[in-house]
């Protein structure tokens, strides 16, 4: 049985192993999520450490999905910071191991992402994912709307500079096309 939950700073930290054990199997997969192969783990251990500031401030909320062994995806949003961009957030980073692939824990974690973010009050959220790549075709089969690409936006973990295509989604009371209200960073 799958597990979804949400990690605070030190939960972040006391995970910071396994998160890395995900993290370095997704870019030695092959998968765009800003880092080149090959991924030293004690590297990936520290990004997900340097994390930790910012779920304490409420800036990035992290959410992991776990089977009885072990950690098998995770993903995130991040918050702006501005007055004005209170109502949307940035989904980031949503991996699943390889050996998790296939059982539908990365809808699970985009939609726990969705309605947390909704249950905070974003109405907006966003996201920039490898053209072609499968997780274009997650996001849209999950809803969200394709805006367009970007020619040559990163390097893929090879160093083969890609397109990106940038999706976004309305939540909650957005949904509808309503501008919502001020909201505040996902609760912990």
């Amino acid at each position: 049985m799958t597990t979804v939950s949400r990690l605070g700073a030190a939960e972040l930290i006391a995970a910071a192993e396994e998160l890395a054990d995900v993290l370095t199997d997704t870019v030695a997969g092959g998968a765009s999520v800003g880092f080149l192969a090959p991924l030293d783990r004690a590297a990936a251990v520290a990004w997900w450490e340097g994390r930790a500031a910012a779920v304490s401030a409420g800036h990035l909320a992290v959410w992991v999905a776990r089977d009885v062994d072990r950690l098998l995806g995770t993903v995130s949003l991040a918050f702006p910071d501005k007055p004005n961009s209170r109502h949307r957030a940035e989904l980031v980073k949503l991996m699943v191991h390889r050996d998790g692939r296939g059982q539908g824990l990365g809808r699970t974690l985009l939609t726990t992402a969705e309605t947390e973010a909704a249950a905070a009050g974003v109405t907006l959220l966003h996201l920039d994912t490898e053209t072609d790549s499968p997780a274009e075709s997650l996001y849209h089969s999950a809803g969200w709307t394709r805006l367009g690409a970007i020619p040559d936006y990163a390097a893929s973990p090879s160093g083969e500079l890609r397109p990106t295509t940038i999706f976004y989604k309305r939540v909650g009371s957005g949904a509808g096309g309503e501008a919502g209200a001020e909201a505040t960073a996902v609760g912990g």
